[in-house]
């Protein structure tokens, strides 16, 4: 699971998000170095053939509450398994097909469990740039009010071979670098999720820096800083 994002000011995060379309991004940009699920993040997404930057809440989904608001539904969903992003009436099928966002990121969080109780914290930063994750997300409007709300999730893979010594579930669904991989994500009119299979096969395009920590809310390094060096670029499947 990718329970944490790492959103800070950075340059590198600032760079790809221009480059993403988003003018002016930091005047809207929710920025935090410790974001958890619930939490307002930042979406880039596309409406109406229109990029745009959107706060949503890092959970897929809501319950609409009396008179206006949402909150987060009772069902864990502020991340999408890759395995369900094909089967019909799964929370995620309808927005992997027709709603899908990108969140940049300086880095994510993941947590080790042993016996069901954390073990131990780890930090991981893109050493070199910022990190693109592939993610989902909804439109909601109150039955009530007829407020407009957003909600996302991030797209999870089976674990990278090169971080299971750090967590062994999961990891974070890394888009490539790459103009046309990342236009073809946003564009609200591609609806065929085939399009993408050779994307959820785990692949490190940057260098991360992974590092211990106490607890995510204080982040404190408890070890030294271990370089994981990218993987060599692979053709499209």
């Amino acid at each position: 699971m990718c329970g944490r994002l790492n959103i800070t000011d950075d340059p590198f995060v600032i760079e790809i998000l221009t480059g993403l379309g988003i003018a002016n991004p930091r005047a809207d940009m929710r920025f935090g170095r410790f974001k958890k699920a619930t939490d307002s993040i930042s979406i880039v997404h596309e409406e109406n053939g229109q990029r745009q930057l959107s706060d949503a809440t890092w959970w897929l989904l809501l319950d609409p509450q009396p008179g206006q608001g949402f909150k987060p539904s009772k069902y864990t969903s502020f991340n999408s398994r890759y395995d369900k992003l094909h089967v019909k009436g799964s929370a995620a099928y309808r927005p992997f097909h027709y709603s899908r966002c990108v969140i940049v990121v300086k880095g994510f969080g993941e947590t080790q469990f042993v016996q069901g109780k954390p073990h131990h914290y780890y930090d991981f930063i893109a050493a070199d740039g910022a990190l693109c994750l592939g993610g989902l997300y909804k439109v909601w409007h109150h039955p009530d009010s007829g407020q407009k709300h957003y909600s996302c999730s991030v797209i999870t893979l089976p674990a990278h071979p090169k971080l299971r010594r750090y967590h062994d579930k999961a990891s974070p669904l890394i888009l490539p670098p790459n103009s046309a991989e990342l236009d073809a994500w946003l564009d609200s009119t591609q609806h065929d999720g085939g399009r993408f299979t050779h994307l959820l096969i785990p692949h490190l395009y940057q260098r991360l820096a992974a590092v211990q920590i106490d607890k995510p809310s204080q982040h404190h390094p408890v070890s030294e800083i271990t370089y994981i060096a990218k993987d060599p670029p692979r053709n499209r499947v």
